[in-house]
């Protein structure tokens, strides 16, 4: 069985002491750390390896051009029996999960952030989950941020609330 933690939309451009306080509290027992871009400012990803050596990024539509040249647009990767798609996102929240599912094949989830907007289901045979946003939750009252759990081919999801 393998925990993740799972992040996106960070949008912060320094450390920031209540992002690190959620991270240890949440993700200090995780297997891996997944950051669904919008990072922003490289510095900020020290406060995950502080947690772990196993962080994957993926770059979002905000990340400067510092991370775009050094991260992937998407990636996929296998954990256990899980194909695992990851990608930010673009446009409009309504429909972004058709537009992402068409950037992959063969995957059994796909996690993904850019909406602000936390979700957890599944949805054409895929396991969708976007951890919402810890630091600018433009859709609800509190900010959030995730923990997949994959146990062989089994996944669940676990939105948390800050």
């Amino acid at each position: 069985m393998k925990k993740i933690g799972v992040i996106s939309d960070t949008h912060l451009y320094g450390y920031d002491k209540d992002l690190e306080v959620s991270v240890a509290r949440y993700f200090s027992d995780m297997d891996m750390i997944i950051h669904a871009g919008d990072v922003v400012r490289t510095g900020v990803l020290d406060i995950f390896y502080a947690h772990t050596q196993n962080l994957i990024v993926v770059c979002g539509n905000m990340d400067p051009q510092e991370l775009a040249l050094t991260l992937p647009v998407k990636r996929v990767i296998e954990i256990e029996d899980v194909s695992l798609g990851i990608i930010h996102g673009w446009g409009s929240p309504n429909g972004i999960r058709d537009r992402i599912q068409g950037e992959f094949t063969g995957v059994d989830a796909i996690i993904y952030g850019h909406s602000h907007e936390a979700f957890s289901g599944m949805e054409r045979g895929i396991f969708f989950f976007n951890p919402g946003s810890p630091t600018n939750s433009r859709s609800s009252r509190s900010g959030s941020m995730g923990i997949l759990t994959i146990d062989g081919s089994a996944i669940s999801g676990e939105i948390i609330k800050l």
